[in-house]
């Protein structure tokens, strides 16, 4: 088994014996952040191309990974973005393939380094579809980082098709699901939600 084959929340639940919390926000009110102007620019052109396909590549490449770098330009790129990166943690349990992006609160760019903080899951349209699979993708980032000497308390998943963002949070053994989803446009408050995630207290040399 591999990410892609957890389809369902109850899949990824029943294999890592989480308790999933489905609710309210859990992330607190962020400041917005302001895009730069090329990052304005660039959705100026492409969200109006991406809203009328049905890639799901399109809106990975459109939106979604310029919006996270962005977010890396943002913490003046002291943290890491990794795009479509085989993330081979325990192939026994199903916690391998690739994930979509990755980012870590990491300077390394060459490879993917403990701590890792945040899970994207792209989708071409339903975001629910996504959700087993990232859930799959956190744990395996937790256990990432254990495995290197680099545990955190939390770990934040994000399910997108590029104009709707929802947020998941690992702690332990829990995972908690925000039901709201948030729309882009504006970038502005999702930008501000990812930046804070990723944000680290002290940057990993």
């Amino acid at each position: 088994m591999s990410y892609s084959k957890f389809k369902t929340i109850a899949q990824a639940k029943i294999a890592f014996g989480l308790l999933v919390i489905e609710g309210d926000r859990f992330l607190p009110k962020t400041d917005p952040v302001q895009p730069s102007a090329t990052l304005q620019d660039y959705l100026h052109e492409s969200l109006p191309l991406v809203a009328t396909s049905g890639s799901e590549k399109a809106r990975s490449e459109g939106i979604i990974y310029p919006v996270l770098m962005e977010v890396r330009r943002a913490l003046n790129r002291e943290v890491s973005l990794f795009s479509g990166e085989e993330f081979n943690v325990d192939e026994s349990v199903g916690l391998n393939g690739v994930c979509d992006f990755l980012l870590t609160r990491s300077r390394q760019i060459l490879e993917i380094s403990a701590p890792a903080v945040v899970i994207v899951e792209a989708k071409k349209t339903d975001l629910k579809l996504g959700l087993g699979q990232c859930i799959a993708e956190m744990v395996a980032a937790q256990k990432f980082n254990e495995d290197q000497g680099e545990p955190i308390p939390v770990i934040y998943g994000v399910v997108s098709n590029g104009n709707q963002w929802q947020y998941l949070q690992l702690e332990g053994k829990t995972i908690q699901i925000d039901l709201a989803v948030y729309s882009l446009p504006p970038v502005e408050a999702v930008l501000g939600d990812l930046v804070w995630m990723v944000q680290p207290e002290n940057i990993i040399s």
